[in-house]
């Protein structure tokens, strides 16, 4: 991701590894996960610096991108984070981003304060007891009503990713004009955000309730049609984002268990000289490089034309979700008995890889938004 790296990507790359292999090691993984802190937010503002939240923001706020190729990159990092099953809000960011960056003119000090992390944003979007209706651009449930100049905003989301340490909400909610979405102090009256138990160790989600929550008429990023085309492509964007990172969290899954696998005897004779054994390491091999290949096609398409990448996004979030949760279970069983202990790593990994089969649209809603596409293509 991407199959041909230029030497500044690979540069980039690199330094985002070797940050997170200094900086949150598995150890320090867990102890979050025991604290119940998500992710130390000066941790956060060094990973802004090395451009985690860069890409997306135009050069002239000071932003940019390496190579020109701004999903692409995030790629990178994205499969890195997946790598080290590593904290942070880096996909819900950079979703709020892309829908914040066609308005740039208008919200010029926020993005600011985001891309440096000394604000930490969070996109809330999904509804209680309802599916990833972004696809669509549009969503039913929490709404916004004119109140004045501004809106009255009521109503519940809940799988905010990180939505317990976020400062600042970009939420998405229905209007008398469409989809609208709005910013939304996490300190403004009417708030109430309620930490939710999450499969990820670190990668957290929270419930969010707006009471009858004023909003000003400047804290409105877009309504109506201009609003369901940005909802559409953080849509596309968080799903691209997640299947890079799950797809990153299984590589370290299968080389352990080819590891494994190799080292242990039975017999006298290793574990990776049974055939049967051979084969499913073969498929999951197989499957691995498929969602590695989808994925970075997904970035391409992206970086080409982010309305336009639909299709091929969908197909990546939906392969790569299906296959990604096959591979990791195949890896613990085919650890035995340690692989399902609280000590040994390998569950940090499924359960990263779980959590992003989920967020941000299953594999089925995806498959679902792929035939939506196509009907609508031969209409």
């Amino acid at each position: 991701m991407p199959n041909d790296p230029t030497a500044d990507q690979r540069f980039f790359q690199s330094t985002t590894r070797d940050f997170l292999t200094d900086t949150v090691p598995i150890g320090t993984v867990r102890a979050l996960g025991d604290s119940g802190t998500g992710f130390d937010r000066d941790w956060w503002q060094r990973g802004c610096e090395l451009g985690w939240t860069s890409m997306l923001i135009p050069e002239s706020l000071g932003g940019g991108t390496v190579s020109g190729y701004a999903m692409t990159e995030l790629g990178l990092v994205a499969e890195e984070l997946g790598r080290a099953v590593a904290p942070g809000p880096f996909v819900t960011t950079n979703a709020v981003l892309a829908g914040l960056v066609p308005v740039a003119d208008r919200f010029a000090e926020t993005l600011t304060a985001v891309q440096s992390g000394e604000t930490v944003v969070a996109w809330a979007v999904y509804e209680p007891n309802r599916g990833f209706e972004a696809l669509s651009g549009t969503v039913t449930g929490t709404r916004a009503e004119p109140n004045g100049d501004g809106y009255r905003l009521t109503g519940v989301k809940d799988r905010v990713e990180a939505g317990d340490q976020a400062d600042l909400f970009l939420v998405t909610a229905e209007s008398e004009r469409g989809p609208i979405q709005l910013l939304v102090r996490a300190d403004a009256p009417g708030v109430t955000v309620t930490p939710a138990w999450t499969l990820d160790l670190v990668r957290r989600t929270a419930q969010v309730s707006f009471e009858n929550v004023e909003v000003a008429a400047d804290a409105v990023v877009g309504v109506g049609a201009e609003a369901a085309d940005s909802i559409r492509t953080q849509a596309l964007t968080a799903a691209v984002l997640t299947a890079t990172e799950t797809v990153g969290a299984t590589g370290p899954a299968f080389d352990s268990t080819l590891e494994w696998l190799t080292d242990r005897y039975t017999f006298g004779r290793p574990l990776a000289s049974y055939q049967a054994l051979k084969h499913r390491m073969a498929d999951n091999k197989t499957w691995l490089e498929a969602c590695k290949a989808t994925v970075a096609a997904a970035a391409a398409a992206w970086d080409e034309d982010a309305a336009g990448a639909a299709e091929t996004v969908s197909i990546a979030k939906s392969f790569a979700g299906a296959k990604a949760t096959v591979i990791a279970q195949d890896c613990v069983q085919l650890h035995g008995g340690i692989g399902v202990t609280w000590e040994h790593d390998l569950h940090l990994y499924l359960r990263r890889v779980t959590l992003g089969r989920t967020l941000y649209g299953t594999p089925e809603e995806h498959r679902r938004h792929i035939t939506d596409l196509l009907d609508t293509a031969a209409a």
